[in-house]
């Protein structure tokens, strides 16, 4: 027997209404896809990227309503949102697992229509690892080509991190850490920090907030760092050692960045303890 909805009430003519692919603007989201060769596979290349870059646009939403919460010393909605973040990490690294089903020869077909556009240029990819404390100046070179996207790079370096607002709840704890003079720059270990940190491991339900928040953050690098590998290990197994599309030296340019921590003191600690 089939169903018919209108008999509970659903409705189903929607002039004048405002219908579910109006509410997400469907209509400007798949219709964003133009390959730009006959190859089957490029598809699967663009959605899978496009897709990442909606996770982000939602991790970074998310990483600065965190940051604002926690400056203004409010860290229970900044520990949901944080977790939400690590959960958006575990998302962008399951997209890995799909375009792993895509072969060499596949890549192939349609590999020189990319021109020179790459992964590295990311903006929101960039924003992420600016906002959370990793700071590379000449990373915004990609983007000064558009001023909409350097700009807010250049003003973000000007104002602390998520990072570096957690630092300051340590201070307001009675923490003694001197503030960070340079924020263009990347965070380095800091015996201070480490010290701070290591007193409320040893002492969790003393500091179970700062506890708390420092998991919140270990949580979210764990997550980021698998994204990075697995992102290694994909274009390992299809592009082997070649060059990227940008330039780069591609997976030995990746693996690099697997020397990159976000929050050394966080990791640093653990010998200590």
């Amino acid at each position: 027997m089939s169903y018919d909805p209108t008999d509970e009430g659903a409705r189903m003519s929607f002039q004048g209404h405002m219908s579910y692919g109006d509410y997400l603007g469907l209509d400007a989201i798949l219709t964003a896809q133009h390959p730009k060769s006959s190859a089957h596979d490029e598809m699967l290349f663009i959605v899978q990227h496009q897709t990442s870059e909606l996770w982000m646009k939602l991790a970074l939403h998310e990483m600065s309503a965190a940051r604002d919460n926690i400056a203004a010393g409010d860290l229970q909605p900044a520990f949901k949102m944080l977790t939400r973040v690590a959960r958006i990490m575990e998302q962008l690294n399951s997209a890995w697992d799909v375009l792993r089903t895509m072969t060499p020869s596949e890549y192939t077909q349609f590999r020189d229509t990319l021109g020179e556009s790459s992964g590295f240029q990311s903006y929101q990819y960039r924003m992420i690892e600016f906002v959370a404390g990793n700071r590379n100046m000449a990373m915004i070179r990609p983007h000064e080509h558009r001023a909409e996207l350097a700009h807010p790079l250049l003003a973000e370096v000007k104002r602390p991190s998520l990072y570096d607002e957690v630092l300051a709840r340590l201070r307001a704890a009675g923490f003694d850490l001197p503030a960070r003079e340079r924020l263009d720059q990347p965070h380095q270990p800091d015996a201070m920090a480490r010290a701070a940190w290591a007193e409320i491991y040893r002492d969790p339900r003393r500091y179970w907030e700062l506890y708390e928040l420092a998991e919140k953050l270990v949580d979210f690098e764990d997550y980021f760092r698998r994204w990075r590998f697995n992102h290694v290990t994909t274009v390992e197994r299809i592009i082997g050692f070649k060059r990227g599309s940008g330039g780069t030296t591609g997976v030995n340019y990746l693996r690099r960045m697997l020397d990159v921590v976000l929050f050394p003191d966080l990791w640093e600690l653990r010998t200590e303890l």
